[in-house]
Parts: C-alpha cells; structure tokens; sequence
C-alpha cells in the first residue's frame, strides 16, 4: 500500500507552520467542496484527502506522531507491513514487546482512509492477545459560510444542508469575520458504533458595495445635495438594522467624516467587547442640469458671494 503523504496532499512543507497548513486546507476546501463539484467523484476524494490531512496536521500530537511514523515506512515496510498484528512494535517504538497493549497512535481521532485502517485500525493485538475492536469517533467537517451584514447586525436563521439534511442554522447577532460554529455530530459518521464527528463552520461576512469594514467599525460614503451641506438640514443614513437620521450643520465641506459612536458592528452577545464605530463620509453632489430661473439665481448668488 503506497504511503500517504499528508504534506504533499495540502501543499505545504514539512516545516510548515500550522498557520500555514490551516490557510493551505482552506483554499483547497474550497477549491473541491462538494457543493462546488457536484457529481465530480475525482473532487470528492481530494476532499476527502484533503480534511484526512488537516485533520492529523492540525494537531500538534497527531502531526509530531505522524512525522515519526513517516521516517519509520521504509522500516516498516521490511519489517512485514500489511498486518499490524504481525508487527513488531516494541522494536519499532523502542519497547520491549511482551503482553502490552498497544493504544492507537492517533488516539481516538476518528475515521481514516484505508491507508490508516491498514495500518491502525480496528484496534491491536499485542503478542498472545486476541485482538479488539475498538469504536472510532468520525472526523470534523469543515466548511465556510458567508453571512450578509444585515446578517451581523440584527442576527438570521439560515438553513444549510448537511450529507442531504437540512438544517436551521441561528446567526446571532455580533457574528464577527472568521468565527467557527460547531455543529455537533454532524461531521464523517463514527466506525464501529463510534459518535459522529461535529461540522465546524467558518463564519465570513460578504461584501457590500456600500460599505467599507475597518475592523468593527463600518464606513459609508454619504451623497449630499449642495443645498443641504449650504444650510444644513438632517439626511437618512443607512446603518443596517437601525437607519437613523443624521444632523448636518450648515455650511459642511465634501469629504467631512461624521462618527456615530457604537453604530458599527454590535458585540458579540454575552462577551466583554464594545461595539466597533459607523462612520459617515460626506460627498457633494452639485446639480446638473438647471433651470433657466436657478441659473439667473446661482449668477445672483455668485455676484453677492463676490461682494463679500
């Protein structure tokens, strides 16, 4: 059985940091996801590969004991491999061997390819032992979601399908960029009676051409009618979930920034956080096509700003 190589599978190198792994898994995920593929079976399977390797990469003891299993395959393979019974595993790990049970060296981790029911599972015999069958935990899902900001501010209930069951999923509000849900038990299915794993969630907020996220706080570019920013006046401005009206003094300039103090995105609900700023840019609008009577006024207006 070929040897699989979990770094090659994400792209990334044997020294690579677990950021980098975390960001290299992503971008594949999202590259062969299955809602992306649909009926693609060369897609699923990288899919399948890809989360096999994030799941033992992303952990700090599963990768250290991967990387030590690694160097050992050329060993292993003259030592007998194909049976995990027929191994010597005391030599292998430096032990005597004897009547000791051997646990699983990815723990209970969860489900693997054949490459690792190959190798260790079903649990292990050691010598003189009959040999038992051990319940497996299936692998996390890990997917992404993007919210709109709406969304983020008021919260949602989305409804997402999961291994073809559709769920209701609760947005609450104060969802920020990159947060993970878990949804317990709705991973890769358990082996041998085992729970299922859990679908972990990426939280992204879409883009909306109309604002600019700085953080938590929240940027609008406001178009304003010269007549108004001449004599002042109050203007509706968008803020998601709670529009609200906006005082303008007389005689504001285009590109002035109003702040509006804990309009931006809300605190996430329960926590110690503030909520992030909404900020407000004024632009100017001049009026394009004029009457023959608002041109005579704008030349009078011209004159008497002259005189001045």
């Amino acid at each position: 059985m070929e040897y699989k190589d979990y770094y090659k599978i994400l792209g990334v190198d044997k020294k690579a940091s677990a950021a980098d792994i975390k960001k290299a898994y992503r971008k594949l995920a999202v590259k062969y996801h299955p809602d992306k593929n649909p009926d693609d079976k060369l897609a699923e399977e990288k899919f399948k590969e890809l989360n096999e390797a994030y799941e033992v990469l992303s952990d700090e003891e599963k990768r250290k004991k991967y990387d030590e299993f690694g160097e050992n395959w050329k060993y292993y393979e003259q030592g007998g491999g194909g049976n995990t019974g027929d191994f010597d595993w005391g030599r292998w790990r430096g032990q005597g061997g004897g009547q000791q049970q051997y646990e699983d060296i990815f723990g209970e981790g969860g489900q693997f390819s054949d490459f690792f029911e190959h190798l260790f599972g079903g649990g292990f015999r050691s010598r003189g032992q009959q040999g038992r069958t051990r319940t497996r935990k299936g692998t996390d899902l890990h997917a992404t979601m993007q919210v709109g900001l709406q969304d983020v501010y008021t919260g949602a209930t989305k409804q997402i399908e999961v291994n073809g069951q559709k769920l209701n999923l609760k947005i609450k509000p104060g969802t920020y960029q990159g947060q993970v849900l878990r949804l317990k038990g709705k991973g890769h299915p358990g082996r041998n009676g085992g729970e299922p794993g859990d679908l972990l969630l990426e939280i992204g907020i879409a883009e909306d051409p109309r604002y600019e996220l700085k953080g938590k706080d929240v940027y609008l570019e406001l178009p304003l009618d010269l007549y108004t920013a001449v004599l002042g006046g109050k203007v509706p401005v968008a803020v998601p979930g709670s529009p609200l009206q906006l005082s303008i003094p007389a005689g504001t300039d285009g590109g002035r920034l109003f702040r509006l103090k804990g309009k931006g995105l809300p605190a996430p609900e329960g926590g110690r956080e503030t909520p992030g700023d909404f900020y407000v840019k004024v632009r100017i609008t001049v009026p394009k096509q004029l009457s023959d009577e608002e041109k005579e006024l704008f030349t009078r207006l011209s004159k008497l700003g002259g005189n001045k």
